[in-house]
């Protein structure tokens, strides 16, 4: 059975920075696409960065020079680094694995496996 547990999340100023962990058990990172995805209260899921199995990576516009994607195959984990955070990157941040890739990366429709999501809250 596959778990993905997020981690990291909190509440910091704007500026400020985070470093999301999502940790993945019954499935090996080396083997599939993965992806963070946040959702915003009222708003629809997003993704935000992803990474393919060849650790090409992908981000949306938003965060581009601001987030990196990264992993470690020997711990089986998925990060995210956040600097310059905003107001409105607050959302919950959900980790994802097993998506087609390539053109879907950052569409959450292709994912198989979520997680159960960390909270980042960025004040002004």
């Amino acid at each position: 059975q596959v778990h993905l547990v997020e981690s990291g999340g909190g509440s910091v100023q704007a500026g400020g920075s985070l470093r999301l962990s999502c940790v993945a058990s019954g499935l090996s990172t080396r083997r599939y696409p993965m992806a963070w995805f946040r959702q915003a209260p009222g708003k629809q899921r997003e993704g935000v960065a992803g990474i393919e199995t060849d650790l090409t990576t992908m981000y949306a516009d938003s965060v581009k020079g601001r987030f990196t994607i990264s992993k470690d195959n020997a711990k089986n984990t998925l990060y995210l680094q956040m600097n310059s955070l905003k107001p409105e990157d607050t959302a919950m941040y959900y980790c994802a694995a097993d998506s087609y890739g390539g053109v879907w990366l950052l569409y959450d429709v292709g994912y198989n496996y979520w997680g159960q999501g960390t909270q980042v809250t960025v004040s002004s």
